[in-house]
């Protein structure tokens, strides 16, 4: 999988088309960069721009972007909703696949060094970027770095303790500053309000963290907000950055908010996400509400549907998932070739004269059949009037038979591409000593990797065998015959898993470890069997 840093610059411009256009197409030129998002406000009178790529890559889309910022955008005439102190007013790096914070890091410094340099602005640190510890307590955030607005420059910028990280300490008219360092995934939501301004900004002030001053911090850990007019929708939103939303979830946020407004006896009209957000945070509200409301909802896209719905995301435009969650944009679950294969074409696949997809592909497949097989009797008596006493227990055991199947479709691709990352290191040179070695440690992290794939097949399937159990007892009755299918599946995925593994663990030359991973599978073999020969027997004997 590609290595993967999220830029998000925001620039000081949101009214004039060709400028925000400009700006896009100087991202959208740099090799390695793919742009995700152009969110420009009227009002804020801003454009939030996202990107990807990979850390070289985002780092040179950044200074493109600010190199066609600088022939277009004058502070000298700037004026929006929005604080703001620069043209380029931040340009956070958020670690988003296979890259680390400390890598980030090294992209802001990176960047705002060429770009003092190049630019001669100048340019401070915020966030992770901050190291100095004099500078931590009054830089860590980026409303602490911005305080004054681009109106305060001239008279803090001169002082010692404002003097930029990179770049000149002089007011620069045209440009401001620049804030840039490395950060988590921020979320920007805003709840819209038929209110007036200043009512939003006082539920602002209830929520954010910084409160209403040092004596009277507010509701939420890890949010910044303000209240402001919306004025091309006619309406006051609570404007609020998310810096970490596994601390303060987006839905706790609103309903704050809704709390709020409601002794206010103002009216909430849903909310707007700025930019993109990850799934992880729409599942963590699609969870809340399904709590609260005792829903019983398995697919992805329909708890994404409840948290738009119970949100009200759709309130000033679309919400489309596919271009707004930022899993979907980058596609890191993508499927694999088999998975997405037909299944006349994956068969022929198998039967081809050749070692994959073989025997450890067809063992994933047989207990993800298995697991599947358990989700679909479970939807057959959940919901029914006739089982309607089973519905509580419904709800609680098909979950995991649905969750596992999902999970162990990509182990049918997995265990072919294991397989054939051992082939590649068979084929490594071998004619020095050095060529020799290198391809046994090759060869041995092939076969580990060949090992782990059903043996992660392995014990996720035995984790189904009590929930299989308790299914077979009370379950559709009509559906006998599809229990007993699916028992065997599953005890057949394992055992397939484990020829799999006792085939490759031969040639491991750890002897530790392969005495400890042969009794693990072994046990596991006898675990599988015993639970399916017992839930062949409970199925034999129930009559209704």
């Amino acid at each position: 999988m590609p290595r993967l840093v999220e830029c998000v610059p925001n620039f000081s411009e949101g009214r004039h088309k060709e400028v925000v256009e400009a700006i896009a197409a100087a991202i959208q030129s740099t090799d390695g960069c793919s742009l995700l998002d152009v969110d420009p406000g009227a009002s804020t009178n801003r454009t939030v721009y996202t990107f990807v790529g990979s850390p070289d890559a985002v780092v040179e889309g950044a200074l493109n972007a600010a190199r066609a910022a600088v022939q277009l955008i004058d502070m000298t005439r700037h004026s929006g909703e929005h604080p703001r102190f620069g043209a380029l007013d931040v340009c956070p790096f958020i670690p988003l696949q296979d890259v680390t914070m400390e890598e980030c890091v090294e992209c802001a410094k990176e960047f705002g060094e060429r770009l003092s340099m190049e630019l001669g602005v100048p340019v401070y640190l915020y966030g992770e970027a901050v190291t100095d510890e004099e500078h931590l307590k009054y830089r860590k955030s980026l409303p602490q770095v911005r305080s004054g607005e681009y109106e305060g420059i001239l008279d803090k910028i001169g002082k010692p303790e404002w003097s930029p990280n990179y770049g000149p300490a002089e007011f620069v008219p045209h440009w401001g500053a620049t804030a840039t360092g490395a950060r988590k995934f921020l979320v920007a939501y805003n709840v819209n309000l038929l209110s007036t301004k200043e009512q939003a900004h006082r539920i602002a002030l209830d929520i954010r963290e910084q409160g209403r001053g040092k004596d009277q911090p507010g509701s939420f850990k890890n949010v910044q907000a303000i209240g402001w007019w919306l004025e091309e929708a006619e309406l006051a939103q609570v404007s609020a950055n998310i810096t970490d939303f596994d601390v303060t979830p987006i839905h706790e946020v609103f309903e704050a908010c809704v709390e709020d407004a409601k002794e206010m006896n103002l009216p909430v009209t849903g909310s707007q996400i700025v930019g993109l957000v990850p799934l992880a945070a729409i599942l963590q509200a699609a969870d809340y509400y399904m709590r609260k409301e005792n829903l019983f909802i398995l697919d992805e896209s329909q708890k994404i549907r409840l948290v738009v719905d119970r949100l009200g995301l759709h309130s000033l435009a679309e919400f489309n998932p596919k271009e707004r969650i930022i899993e979907y944009m980058v596609e890191t679950e993508k499927e694999g070739p088999l998975v997405s294969m037909q299944l006349k074409n994956f068969i022929y696949n198998v039967g081809y004269r050749s070692a994959a997809p073989g025997g450890g592909s067809v063992a994933a497949l047989n207990a993800t059949m298995g697991a599947a097989l358990g989700s679909m009797v479970g939807q057959l008596t959940y919901g029914k009037r006739v089982f309607e006493s089973l519905d509580a227990t419904m709800r609680r055991l098909i979950p995991p038979f649905y969750k596992t199947m999902k999970d162990l479709m990509g182990f049918i691709d997995a265990d072919a591409e294991a397989f054939n990352d051992y082939m590649t290191a068979l084929k490594l040179p071998k004619s020095t000593p050095d060529e020799q070695e290198r391809r046994t440690v090759a060869m041995q992290r092939g076969l580990k990797s060949a090992i782990d794939v059903p043996m992660t097949v392995i014990r996720r399937s035995n984790e189904l065998w009590p929930a299989l159990k308790e299914m077979s007892q009370v379950a559709n009755i009509n559906c006998k015959s599809d229990l007993q299918v699916g028992a065997r599946c599953l005890e057949s995925g394992v055992l397939g898993a484990f020829w799999n593994v006792e085939i490759n663990v031969k040639d491991i030359s750890d002897e530790e470890y392969k005495t400890k991973l042969l009794t693990e599978a072994e046990e596991a073999v006898r675990v599988a069997n015993e639970n399916c020969s017992a839930i062949l027997e409970i199925l034999r004997n129930r009559k209704e």
